[in-house]
C-alpha cells in the first residue's frame, strides 16, 4: 500500500508541478505590477490592486467556462475521437472569445458603480483608467488558458513550462521600461503597469500557440482543415464549464466584494488587502495545480471504475495541500514584516500603515490558507467524479451565507475593522472545505455501491 501511494503521490506531482509553474507564471504578472505599484505609493497601490482584483474575477469567471474543456478532451482522447478532440479546441476558443467580449466591456463602465459601493472617489477613477488599458487582455488571456486546459486534457502539459520564465523576464523588463522611463522611453507611471500586462498577456498566447504548433504531437490538432465547428461540443463544453464558471465567479466574487468592504475602511485599508490578497493569490495557485491535476486522474479512475483510487487520489491531494500550505506558513509566522516588504516600499511614510496591517494579517492567512487550500482541491476531487454543479451550490452556502456575514459582522459591526473581514473570510472557506471534501466522500460511496468496482488495477 505504501508503495502504491508513493506510485499515486509521483503521478499527481508529475502532472501537478507544470501546472502550478504556470500558474505561478501567471501570477507572476500580477505579482510584479503589485510590486512595482508598490514603489509608487499607497494610493497607486490601492487603485491598481483594485482594477487587478476586479480583472481576475472576470479572467477566473471565463476560465472556469473553458475548464471544462481538459476533461471533455481527456475522455474523448481516451476513446481515440480525434474528431471530438478538434471540435472540443474550436468550442473552447469559441467560449473564450464570446466571454471575453462581454467581460471587456463590464471592465469598462465600473468607475461609477464603485463610487455608488463607497470607494474614494480619486481611488476609483485611477482603478477606471487602469482597467481601460487593461481590459484588452482579457482576450488572450482567455485563449492562453483555452489552449493550456486542451493540452492538459492531452497530458500533455510540456508546453505549459516554455513561456513560464519568459513571462515572468517580459513582465519585470518592461515595467522597469515603461513605468521608470528607461532607454530613451517616456515615463508612464501608474499607467505603464496595465500595458505592461497587456503586452505581455498577448505575447504569452502567441508564445503557448507557437510552442504547440512546433510540437510533433499536438500540432495535428491545429490543422485548419481539420477543425470542425460543432454545436453539439459548443453546448457540452457550455454545460459543463457553466456550472465551474459560476463556482469560480462565487469564489472570486467573494473575495471582490470583500476587497470593495474593506476599501469602505480606508486607503491604508485596501493597500493592505492588496498586499496581503497577492500573497494569498500566489500560494493558491499550488493548490490549484494540485486540484487540476487530482481532477483529471480521477476522472479516469472514475471512467474505469476504480473508485477505491479515486477516493485514494482525493485524499493525497488533500494532503498535498495541507502540507504546502504549511510550509508557506513558516515565514508568515516567523518573518511577517520582511514578507510584506516584498510586496510594498517601506521606504515611503504613508506605508507604513498598510505595512503593519498587512503584516498582522498574514497571521490569519496562516489558518486561511489552509481551508483556501482544501475547498480549491475539494472543487477538483469533485470536478473528477463528475459533479460540477454540487461546488457551485456549497460555494454559495459557504462563502455568501456564512462567509460574507461572518465578515461583515466582526469586520463592519464588530471594531475589529480589516482583521475581522480577514477572518470572517476564514470561516467562509473553512465551511466551503467542509462541504466539498464530505460530499466527495458521500458520492463516491454511492458510486461503489451502484456500479461495479473493477479493482485499483483494474480496466473496464
Amino acid at each position: 500500500m505504501v508503495t502504491l501511494w508513493r506510485k499515486e503521490s509521483a503521478a499527481l506531482l508529475y502532472l501537478a508541478l507544470p501546472l502550478i509553474l504556470t500558474n505561478l507564471a501567471y501570477v507572476a504578472l500580477t505579482t510584479i505590477d503589485v510590486v512595482v505599484l508598490g514603489t509608487l505609493g499607497a494610493k497607486e497601490l490601492a487603485a491598481g490592486g483594485l482594477a487587478i482584483a476586479l480583472f481576475n474575477q472576470l479572467r477566473t469567471t471565463g476560465t472556469g467556462l473553458v475548464t471544462g474543456v481538459s476533461n471533455l478532451v481527456a475522455e474523448a482522447n481516451a476513446r481515440g475521437d480525434e474528431v471530438r478532440v478538434r471540435a472540443l479546441l474550436v468550442a473552447g476558443m469559441f467560449w473564450a472569445t464570446v466571454s471575453g467580449l462581454v467581460f471587456i466591456a463590464v471592465l469598462l463602465v465600473l468607475e461609477k458603480p464603485l463610487t455608488w459601493l463607497g470607494q474614494d472617489a480619486s481611488v476609483a477613477a485611477n482603478a477606471a483608467g487602469f482597467l481601460l488599458i487593461l481590459a484588452p487582455g482579457l482576450l488572450p488571456c482567455l485563449w492562453f488558458q483555452t489552449l493550456r486546459h486542451f493540452t492538459v486534457g492531452l497530458k500533455y502539459p510540456g508546453p505549459l513550462l516554455a513561456i513560464t520564465l519568459i513571462s515572468i523576464a517580459l513582465t519585470a523588463g518592461l515595467n522597469y521600461v515603461l513605468v521608470y522611463g528607461k532607454f530613451g522611453f517616456a515615463a508612464y507611471g501608474f499607467e505603464g503597469v496595465a500595458i505592461t500586462s497587456v503586452v505581455v498577456f498577448f505575447l504569452s498566447c502567441l508564445m503557448f500557440l507557437g510552442v504547440v504548433l512546433c510540437n510533433r504531437r499536438l500540432s495535428g490538432y491545429f490543422v485548419l482543415s481539420q477543425l470542425t465547428f460543432s454545436w453539439a461540443e459548443i453546448k457540452a463544453v457550455w454545460k459543463l464549464g457553466l456550472p465551474i464558471a459560476g463556482t469560480y465567479a462565487s469564489e472570486a466574487g467573494f473575495f471582490s466584494v470583500l476587497t470593495l468592504l474593506i476599501g469602505t475602511l480606508g486607503m491604508e485599508a485596501l493597500a493592505a488587502q492588496t498586499v496581503l490578497n497577492q500573497i494569498i493569490y500566489i500560494v493558491f495557485m499550488f493548490s490549484a495545480g494540485i486540484s487540476h491535476a487530482a481532477s483529471i486522474h480521477i476522472s479516469e479512475a472514475c471512467g474505469i471504475g476504480q473508485y477505491q483510487r479515486a477516493r485514494m487520489l482525493g485524499h493525497l491531494a488533500l494532503v498535498m495541500g495541507l502540507v504546502t500550505m504549511v510550509l508557506f506558513a513558516i515565514p508568515y509566522a516567523l518573518i511577517p514584516e520582511q514578507v510584506v516588504s516584498l510586496f510594498i516600499s517601506v521606504d515611503h511614510a504613508d506605508n507604513l500603515d498598510a505595512v503593519q496591517l498587512a503584516a498582522t494579517g498574514l497571521l490569519i492567512a496562516i489558518v486561511l490558507q489552509i481551508f483556501d487550500a482544501s475547498q480549491n482541491i475539494g472543487n477538483g476531487i469533485l470536478r473528477g467524479i463528475g459533479d460540477t454543479a454540487g461546488p457551485f451550490r456549497i460555494s454559495l452556502l459557504g462563502y455568501w451565507l456564512v462567509g460574507l456575514p461572518a465578515a461583515y459582522l466582526l469586520g463592519i459591526v464588530s471594531p475589529y475593522g480589516i482583521f475581522g473581514v480577514w477572518s470572517g473570510l476564514a470561516i467562509g472557506l473553512a465551511a466551503t472545505a467542509l462541504l466539498l471534501v464530505w460530499s466527495f466522500e458521500k458520492q463516491l460511496k454511492a458510486l461503489s455501491q451502484t456500479l461495479p468496482e473493477q479493482g485499483i488495477h483494474g480496466h473496464a
